[in-house]
């Protein structure tokens, strides 16, 4: 019974999406026959804010890394460089994975710190994918022209940090966040469609994002825990310089 129920389901997936691309061009047509090619217009600009965007956060990421790597933060973008291209040809965050492992390896991450932190900074640390977000909901208001105050962008922000966690790390996958999002606040979830037509070059560049922000993050926690473990052998070290000394006072 179960069985069946999830070939239907399936089916039905199957349809929706060999229907998808129609529903997207439709959509766009409409759009451009009513705003004209100002929506071209628009949709460029949408993307390179988007893509200045993504180079701000990587300078405040390279910058938060410098503080604990120092210099080994341009080494750690050199060796991440192979995973940070598959994941911006594939747009998935999971294809790159398996490279990203390797490229933290070779830098000098114990696999103890990488096994654990970076599957679950691909769960609760897609800063690429949060920000695509809140610039896919407000773009979607402003095609509507619906104005939303600053109150209600900033709870919207909250929203999405909040909604992002957990999120998948397959292509695709902000898209259900940001359709629970427009119907939370209101929003015309349509709009969604007007996304689609250009959310492969959005996706590429925040997989990216993901990627690096994800390495940094190992690689510094890593280094944290490095000097952690450097100040317990040498605690270890005084003790056993020390336990000697004691054991001579005692037996005089």
């Amino acid at each position: 019974m179960i069985d069946e129920l999830c070939k239907v389901m399936f089916r039905i997936t199957d349809y929706v999406m060999a229907f998808a691309p129609i529903a997207v061009f439709a959509a766009i047509a409409s759009a451009i026959t009513i705003q004209g090619p100002k929506l071209i217009i628009d949709y460029s600009i949408f993307i390179g804010q988007f893509y200045v965007g993504l180079l701000v956060l990587w300078t405040l990421l390279i910058a938060f890394g410098y503080i604990f790597l120092k210099k080994d933060i341009f080494r750690l973008m050199r060796i991440v460089r192979e995973p940070t291209m598959l994941a911006f040809a594939t747009a998935s965050s999971e294809s790159a994975y398996p490279k990203t492992m390797e490229a933290l390896d070779k830098f000098g991450v114990p696999k103890r710190i990488t096994s654990f932190v970076l599957p679950l900074g691909y769960s609760f640390n897609l800063d690429g994918s949060m920000m695509y977000m809140a610039f896919a909901v407000l773009f979607i208001a402003q095609a509507y022209n619906i104005d939303l105050s600053f109150s209600q962008q900033a709870l919207i922000l909250f929203t999405l940090m909040i909604t992002s966690k957990g999120i998948a790390g397959v292509s695709r996958a902000s898209i259900v966040v940001i359709a629970s999002t427009l119907a939370m606040f209101q929003l015309p979830e349509a709009g969604i469609l007007l996304i689609l037509a250009i959310d492969q070059f959005l996706d590429m560049g925040r997989t990216a994002t993901n990627v690096i922000g994800n390495s940094i993050a190992t690689a510094v926690i890593a280094r944290t825990e490095g000097n952690k473990d450097e100040s317990t052998e040498q605690e270890g070290i005084m003790v056993n310089n020390i336990s000697p000394a004691n054991q001579l006072a005692d037996n005089s």
